[in-house]
């Protein structure tokens, strides 16, 4: 089964399905019933462990930076109210339309005074200001081709990383040896990324390696058959863990 994104392309079911479980996982809980109504997709969601990282705070917990949806609620002019989860809504320095997702960073609050203040930053702020790990974002891509043209970044990335049981074994590679600003790590499916590379109609490159700066095997001599894509990223991510090096401490 095939639908269209939110661009008009076709995409296939299942590709859809996933990108909208990942993004409801993202979602800090207080946040989902705004943006997730009832779904097929997300029948069994609730089945699936938390993430429970930085960004889904507790009513309770107490940070510089919140996520909000913002309301229609009157406000001053030039003013917005979020709700951020917290037992008050936050006075925000933009008015923006209702039901837009935003990042706050809350502000001082003032002694006698009930009501919080925040200003709306962009989304990269407490990662870049904190080092505060603060989630991801969910992208489709029609091709392996797509994968890399359509990156979110200026320039694209700048370190490419392929996953395949036919590539070089990832202990070769020294620690911290792996520099980047922005690094992509690439999984195939059942067939690995030949079978996506095939597919393609745009590249013309025969072996997959050659389409990235490494090409890696990171689970050698894995002894089974085949190993799960959710596996394998788990596995790859704490293999590289001590190979790659950002080369600064902030990300945008």
């Amino acid at each position: 089964m095939e639908e269209d994104d939110n661009e008009g392309k076709t995409v296939r079911r299942c590709c859809v399905q996933l990108a909208r479980i990942l993004q409801y996982l993202e979602c800090p809980q207080y946040l989902r019933k705004y943006f997730f109504p009832l779904h097929k997709d997300l029948q069994y969601a609730g089945l699936l462990n938390p993430l429970d990282t930085p960004h889904h705070l507790r009513q309770n917990d107490e940070f510089a930076f919140r996520e909000g949806v913002t309301t229609n609620l009157p406000a001053k002019a030039g003013k917005g109210i979020v709700n951020c989860g917290l037992l008050h809504d936050v006075i925000v320095n933009k008015s923006l339309p209702p039901g837009m997702r935003v990042t706050v960073r809350l502000l001082p609050q003032r002694e006698g005074s009930k009501k919080l203040h925040g200003e709306i930053v962009p989304p990269s702020c407490p990662s870049v200001e904190t080092g505060t790990y603060w989630g991801y974002t969910v992208r489709i891509a029609q091709s392996l081709c797509e994968v890399f043209s359509q990156s979110p970044y200026v320039g694209g990335y700048d370190l490419t990383i392929g996953t395949s049981e036919r590539g070089d074994k990832v202990d070769l590679l020294a620690h911290n040896s792996l520099q980047y600003h922005h690094v992509i790590v690439v999984f195939g499916g059942l067939q690995g990324l030949e079978a996506a590379l095939d597919n393609d109609e745009v590249l013309t490159v025969d072996d997959p390696a050659l389409l990235f700066d490494h090409y890696l095997n990171t689970c050698p001599e894995q002894g089974s058959r085949t190993i799960r894509t959710e596996e394998a990223v788990l596995i790859s991510l704490a293999e590289l863990r001590t190979k790659l090096l950002p080369k600064h401490s902030c990300t945008t």
